[in-house]
């Protein structure tokens, strides 16, 4: 194990969801105005939680403590898949947006699930069943 894991910066699954948080940004500015504080909010807050989670986990003193966490994020890309599938079904996000932000997610999601996986092994524990669900069906 690293002396510190403070550092956040160098994780695959911390980078591909601040990939797909940046995407996710630069798409929702296109927005109608009116879903500012619905959806546009929530879908940023998600895409948000996915990566800040990571980063504040990798903070964290122990591994158990970083999983809860890589857990947490997990979460937060099932939440966005909702949020990306309801712009899309409502002709607020189009569908060439929608495929490669899907694809996106589906990166951070996997990236991020074998970052806990490898955690746990690491520690010796078996993955909850609830680890190997599908990806989140954007």
């Amino acid at each position: 194990m690293a002396a510190k894991r403070s550092s956040y910066g160098h994780l695959l699954a911390w980078k591909a969801s601040y990939r797909l948080l940046l995407d996710l940004y630069s798409v929702s500015q296109r927005w109608p105005r009116h879903e500012l504080y619905g959806l546009t909010s929530q879908v940023r807050r998600a895409g948000y939680s996915a990566s800040a989670n990571i980063a504040e986990g990798a903070a964290k003193r122990g591994p158990r403590e970083f999983r809860r966490f890589l857990d947490i994020s997990v979460g937060s890309l099932a939440e966005l898949s909702v949020g990306l599938r309801l712009a899309k079904d409502t002709g607020i996000l189009s569908i060439d947006d929608y495929n490669r932000l899907r694809q996106k997610v589906r990166d951070a999601w996997r990236l991020t699930n074998a970052l806990a996986r490898s955690m746990r092994r690491a520690a010796g524990q078996q993955s909850p069943s609830h680890h190997h669900l599908s990806r989140p069906s954007v």
